[in-house]
């Protein structure tokens, strides 16, 4: 039965990070508690800031939920003691990447930012650098200063018209400097939306390869890519795995990144051992288990319908802009549900581009710089995965707020 990606879903009082940040904002400018999800309130706050959805998860993830809850034990769990959990990883990536992982390579992590962190511990020094490209996932930035004490090394990547490629030039200088120890591969891109080909992929590979520097793949994002694109794991594209760490998992495919449900796959046994070593959290959740499980045995028909909600909620968004809106520049991503919003011919500081937006509007993007601190000012990033409605609604607003420069 397909599923009403229509329905909004009230989120608010259900400790949801984004809309508890919303409906405090709200409280202030209405005056009372918002109980009701009244979207076309003005004084409702709408946010898009974070990367998680406000579509239903599918059923057989609800079952599962409930199955897990109804136990009523909720002792020490781990998901190296249910086979099915990573069978169920092996089959997913048999089904949809024709791709086979070995048991021994799959490892659970609370999330890719844990498996990143994890990987930069093991195998780099404090101070040490880590090469990323932005604009890029703003969290890498804090993973690598603020949380394992290391140093961003940016190789920019090169904006043409709204598409992003690499600097390959840029890249070799970065990857030849012996301090520089790692790199944080983000695929799909987060938040300009490139699916890598396979090409840029082997090269990427090549030059890291050659100059003895570890590949970080986060590829958290990897289910989510629009019609006529072809997300590449980055262990299918090579056969030698000496210097790849692959990390995926549900938490965004699935919305259900409030469980911290993500897989490390190392098929290298020397990593592996290193990375295993290193790694202090849990071994999951007896939900997180049940989620995955039910998500990769039964998920996959949810899964596409919502990709072509999404994709629509895209469409949508960039017509509209053009329509409306047509200094506001978006291209549409390959990947993530994720539109990286380019403000710059406005010919107004990214202060007053966020004035705009979220005190004029009420609406919650997130400011590009967090993403791109030297050049970000003028875009917004904007996750669209809610119902259309409520999407619809906060273009509105912003074309609102933007009406005299329109």
């Amino acid at each position: 039965m397909p599923t009403n990606f229509d329905e909004v879903v009230n989120r608010y009082n259900t400790y949801s990070l984004k809309w508890h940040s919303s409906q405090t904002m709200s409280d202030q400018l209405a005056g009372h508690p918002v109980e009701d999800l009244d979207y076309h309130n003005p004084d409702v706050v709408l946010p898009f800031m974070v990367a998680d959805m406000d579509l239903a998860c599918c059923e057989p993830i609800v079952r599962a939920m409930h199955k897990v809850a109804d136990h009523r034990i909720y002792g020490y769990s781990g998901a190296y003691v249910e086979p099915k959990y990573v069978n169920s990883v092996i089959h997913w990536y048999k089904k949809r990447y024709n791709f086979d992982i070995d048991p021994s390579w799959v490892h659970y992590s609370q999330g890719s930012i844990a498996g990143v962190n994890t990987a930069i511990r093991a195998f780099t020094n404090i101070g040490d650098g880590i090469i990323i490209c932005r604009p890029v996932y703003g969290h890498f930035t804090g993973a690598i200063e603020s949380e394992t004490y290391r140093k961003v090394v940016n190789c920019q990547l090169i904006n043409q018209d709204g598409y992003y490629t690499m600097d390959w030039d840029r890249f070799e200088e970065v990857c030849a400097v012996p301090t520089n120890r790692a790199f944080i591969l983000c695929s799909p891109e987060n938040p300009v939306g490139r699916v890598w080909n396979v090409e840029e992929l082997q090269k990427m590979l090549e030059i890291c390869r050659r100059n003895h520097v570890l590949v970080i793949a986060d590829e958290i994002h990897s289910d989510i890519v629009m019609k006529g694109h072809q997300h590449h794991p980055i262990l299918t594209v090579t056969d030698d795995y000496s210097n790849i760490i692959m990390i995926s998992g549900i938490n965004k495919s699935f919305n259900v990144a409030g469980l911290q449900c993500a897989n490390t796959i190392i098929p290298d046994p020397y990593l592996r051992g290193v990375f295993m070593k290193e790694y202090e959290g849990s071994g999951g959740t007896p939900f997180a288990i049940a989620a995955q499980i039910a998500a990769y045995e039964e998920g996959e028909e949810w899964l596409e319908e919502a990709l072509e909600y999404i994709e629509g909620n895209m469409d949508f968004v960039i017509d509209f802009a053009a329509k409306n809106m047509p200094k506001l520049k978006i291209r549409k991503p390959e990947g993530t549900y994720i539109l990286w919003l380019d403000f710059t011919q406005y010919g107004i500081s990214a202060e007053e581009i966020h004035d705009r937006i979220y005190n004029k509007a009420k609406v919650l993007l997130q400011d590009g710089f967090v993403h791109d601190p030297d050049l970000g000012g003028c875009f917004q990033r904007m996750c669209v995965p809610a119902a259309r409605c409520v999407v619809e609604e906060g273009m509105k607003r912003i074309c609102k707020a933007f009406e005299d420069l329109n």
